[in-house]
């Protein structure tokens, strides 16, 4: 099974889609670009998001959104900051995009945000990144539902470059990570969402995977799983729509065990994280109202590929996955950023 190409209208060559946002549109839309990278042994995570916001009905409430978290699990360390930035002090050109001070393009981020002492600037170069994996089965990027679209543009990227926490500068030299580009009409009613770029024991291996809920009036629907591995230049597919509600995924604070299967293979395994490398973040939803996305780069995740008849492989890292959980409850115990409940 090789690696299946993404959707020919986006733009392979240059591992990046250009902004669906569109200025005056009345329909609610948010959109982000987060880049995501690991330490290659120490248990240390960045996480860069420039994000645009618009409430549905009102585009003259659209803003620029900048966040970023810095994570040092032997220091006890997370940081997480995030900034509002009128819509006047954004440029929004093709393959560029500049909130205030800060910019992203398709192989450089630079920016800073700081709140009293707390302080981290990022001067990044990334690239050396897989083909696009698309979550979500092609056909559903054309479509209307689900309302939020989520790919992955450069998995497994090389960081390089700089960053300054709380004034001290530290040198970034070929962290692996992914860019990553995700948008919609509204956020996903619940979910759980977990990434690997690099297992401790299969440094080239990628992994993505969510276990959705979808409210709809007054019921909501049973866990919608779907999963996305690439392994020894193959790419496995656990993502069939007639499979979604078969595949088993309960996820709870701060741990989650999955089970999916397609026509040949069956993958299971858990991602979990402590408490105390989670950042609490309000995330605005168009429609209205907040969400909290409980937010950790410092997971452990443990898989399992079985096919009939052959050796099973095992997959495992300490503290390299990505692991959020997006939730309207509040008995999480987690402080999130701005004073939000």
């Amino acid at each position: 099974m090789k690696a299946s190409l993404p959707l020919t209208d986006l733009p392979v060559d240059s591992r990046w889609i250009d902004l669906q946002y569109r200025l005056g549109q009345r329909a609610g839309h948010y959109e982000s670009y987060f880049l995501r990278a690991n330490h290659p042994d120490k248990p240390q995570a960045l996480w860069i998001r420039y994000t645009l916001f618009q409430a549905a009905g009102h585009p003259e409430s659209a803003i620029g959104e900048l966040w970023a978290i810095w994570s040092d699990a032997d220091r006890q360390e997370v940081i997480a900051l995030q900034q509002d930035i009128p819509l006047e002090q954004c440029d929004l050109a093709p393959r560029r995009l500049r909130l205030g001070e800060a910019f992203l393009q398709p192989q450089q981020a630079r920016g800073m945000l700081q709140q009293g002492t707390e302080q981290l600037g990022w001067n990044l170069q990334f690239g050396d990144g897989q083909v696009p994996l698309l979550c979500l089965p092609a056909a559903l990027y054309h479509s209307p539902l689900p309302k939020a679209k989520l790919m992955v543009a450069q998995p497994n990227a090389r960081f390089t470059g700089e960053l300054s926490i709380k004034g001290e500068t530290r040198r970034i030299e070929r962290w692996q990570g992914s860019v990553n580009h995700n948008w919609g009409r509204k956020h996903t009613d619940a979910y759980a969402w977990g990434q690997v770029a690099g297992f401790d024991n299969a440094p080239e291996s990628f992994f993505e995977i969510a276990t959705a809920r979808l409210q709809l009036g007054s019921l909501w629907t049973p866990p919608l799983t779907l999963a996305v591995l690439r392994h020894q230049g193959q790419e496995y597919r656990f993502n069939q729509l007639h499979r979604l509600v078969q595949a088993k995924g309960d996820y709870r604070f701060f741990e989650w065990r999955f089970e999916l299967r397609n026509s040949h293979y069956q993958l299971q395994g858990q991602i979990s994280a402590p408490r105390e490398t989670f950042a609490g973040l309000p995330y605005k939803n168009p429609p209205g109202g907040i969400k909290t996305c409980l937010n950790s780069k410092l997971a452990q995740c443990e898989l399992q590929l079985t096919r009939r008849s052959a050796t099973p492989v095992r997959l495992t890292t300490l503290h390299r996955a990505a692991f959020e959980i997006l939730t309207d409850a509040s008995d999480h115990g987690i402080a999130v950023l701005g004073g939000m409940p």
